[in-house]
C-alpha cells in the first residue's frame, strides 16, 4: 500500500507540544501556499478566475490572510463569517455570499460589504429587495434536479438537496432582478461532494456553460461569472488517487472553448469555492495516547475526541493515522482509536492496523485542515482545541488558543455558578 506521510516529524511535534499541549490542529503554511498557486495556475487561462475559499472549512483569520496573499477571495455563508472576512480586509467582489434560509442581518451585512450575493431561491429576490436592495451584480444558485452521474456511477442526488432553483426559476429570477435594476449575473451550482476524479469540474462546467447560454438567449441577461463552487475532493486513504488540478483546469478550458466562446460569451469569468481541496491535506490533528484497553477488542484512548474532529463519528469518514516516530514500523496491531466522549461513535479509527502504540505516543490524524476544527463542539463540556501554524521557516505560531473553562461558562449570566479565578 502507498505510504501517507505527515508533514511533521516526531521531533517537530515534540517541539510544538512543549509550547502547546495536545490536542491541537496543525496547519502547513508551505503546503497551503503551494497548493493555492497550483490552483491559480490551473485556471490562469481564464483572465477573471478567482478561488473563493470556503470559510466554513477553516474559519481562522491567519489562514484567510495566507490565502488572501495568494490571490484568493472568500466564500461566506453567515454573518460571523462575513465579519471575520471583513476583519481580514476582504471587500466587495473578493467576497461571495452563498447562504440558504438567510437571516435579515446576514443579507444586510453582505449587501453592505458589496459582496457578490448568491440567491438560493426565487423568493429571495423580493427578500433581498425588501431588506437591503438589488446590487448591480447578482448571482443565482442552480439545482438541475434528478441525479448527477459521470457515466460510471451516481455521484450525488441534487433532486434531494435543499439548495438552488430550477432553470425556469433562474430565468424568472433574472427577469425580475433586471426589472429591479440588476445589470450583470452569476450562476452557481454544487452537484457533488468530495469527488476524487478529474472529470467532475469539467462535467459540471459543461452543464453550467450550456445553462448560461440558454439563460442569456432566453432573458437577455449578461452572464458575468460562473461559479463552479466546491466538490473537488482529496485522497483521504493512502490507496486513493489524488485529483490533478492542472488536468481539471484543462478539462474546464475545453468546455469553455466548445460552449461559451462560440456563443459570444468568451468574457465570462470563472470562480471556484474550494475548501477541502485547498486546506484538508495541509492540516492534521496532533494527539497523545493516554490509555490502552484490552477487552473484546484492543483500544487506544487519545486526548482528542469527536469534539475536535467529528467527521469519523458523524459520517464514518476515514482519516489516516500516523504514529509519529513509528512511520516505518510494521502495522501489526489492530486497534480502535477512541476519544473520551460518552458516545460509542467517538472513534477516530475502527479495526485499524497500526504499529504497536504505547502510552505517550504522539498520533498525527491526517487531512483535518478542512471541516476539522470548524465542526467542533462542546458536548460533555469538552473544550475546543488550539490551532497552530507550522510556518514556512519551520517555526510555529499559535493562531488560536485552546478554550478554557472560563470560555465555556462565559455565556451564563449566573455569577454564583462560575467565577473567574
Amino acid at each position: 500500500m502507498p505510504q501517507k506521510l505527515p508533514f511533521i516529524t516526531l521531533e517537530q511535534a515534540k517541539d510544538i507540544i512543549a509550547d502547546v499541549p495536545t490536542p491541537f490542529h496543525l496547519y502547513d503554511e508551505k503546503g497551503i501556499r503551494e497548493n493555492a498557486r497550483r490552483v491559480n495556475a490551473a485556471f490562469a487561462w481564464n483572465k477573471g478566475f478567482k478561488e473563493y475559499f470556503a470559510v466554513k472549512a477553516t474559519p481562522n483569520p491567519y489562514i484567510l490572510k495566507i490565502l488572501q496573499e495568494e490571490g484568493c477571495g472568500v466564500d461566506c455563508s453567515s454573518y460571523t463569517e462575513l465579519l471575520m472576512s471583513e476583519a481580514c480586509g476582504f471587500r466587495g467582489s473578493e467576497i461571495m455570499f452563498s447562504s440558504n434560509d438567510t437571516p435579515v442581518q446576514d443579507m444586510q451585512k453582505a449587501y453592505a460589504l458589496g459582496a457578490y450575493i448568491n440567491l438560493d431561491d426565487l423568493t429571495h429576490v423580493d427578500f433581498l429587495n425588501q431588506v437591503a436592495g438589488i446590487p448591480k451584480t447578482v448571482c443565482c444558485r442552480y439545482n438541475p434536479g434528478g441525479v448527477f452521474d459521470l457515466g460510471n456511477g451516481i455521484m450525488d442526488n441534487p433532486g434531494d438537496a435543499k439548495y438552488g432553483m430550477s432553470e425556469d426559476q433562474m430565468a424568472e429570477a433574472y427577469t425580475r432582478l433586471m426589472a429591479l435594476g440588476a445589470e450583470e449575473f452569476g450562476i452557481h451550482a454544487f452537484l457533488a461532494s468530495n469527488t476524487v476524479t478529474d472529470e467532475y469540474y469539467p462535467k459540471l462546467a459543461g452543464i453550467l456553460f450550456r445553462l448560461a447560454v440558454r439563460l442569456h438567449e432566453r432573458t437577455g441577461a449578461k452572464i458575468k461569472f460562473i461559479n463552479l463552487s466546491g466538490g473537488v475532493g482529496i485522497a483521504y486513504r493512502p490507496e486513493q488517487r489524488s485529483n490533478d488540478i492542472a488536468k481539471i483546469g484543462e478539462g474546464v478550458r475545453k468546455q469553455y472553448e466548445e460552449i461559451l466562446v462560440p456563443a459570444g460569451m468568451g468574457d465570462v469569468a470563472l470562480f471556484t469555492e474550494m475548501g477541502r481541496y485547498m486546506l484538508a491535506p495541509y492540516g492534521g490533528l496532533v494527539t497523545t495516547a493516554l490509555h490502552e484497553k484490552h477487552i473484546y477488542k484492543e483500544y487506544i484512548g487519545v486526548d482528542a475526541c469527536a469534539a475536535n474532529l467529528m467527521r469519523p463519528a458523524m459520517y464514518g469518514a476515514y482519516h489516516h493515522i500516523t504514529v509519529l516516530g513509528k512511520e516505518n514500523a510494521p502495522c501489526d496491531h489492530k486497534y480502535d482509536v477512541t476519544g473520551g466522549l460518552c458516545e460509542n461513535n467517538d472513534k477516530f479509527a475502527i479495526d485499524r492496523m497500526l504499529p504497536k502504540i504505547d502510552k505517550g505516543d504522539i498520533l498525527f490524524i491526517h487531512d483535518t485542515g478542512a471541516h476539522g476544527f470548524s465542526m467542533g463542539y462542546n458536548y460533555n463540556g469538552k473544550l475546543r482545541s488550539a490551532e497552530v501554524l507550522l510556518k514556512e521557516d519551520g517555526s510555529h505560531q499559535l493562531i488560536r488558543r485552546a478554550e478554557t473553562p472560563a470560555d465555556y461558562f462565559a455565556t451564563f449570566d449566573f455569577s454564583p455558578f462560575f467565577r473567574k479565578s
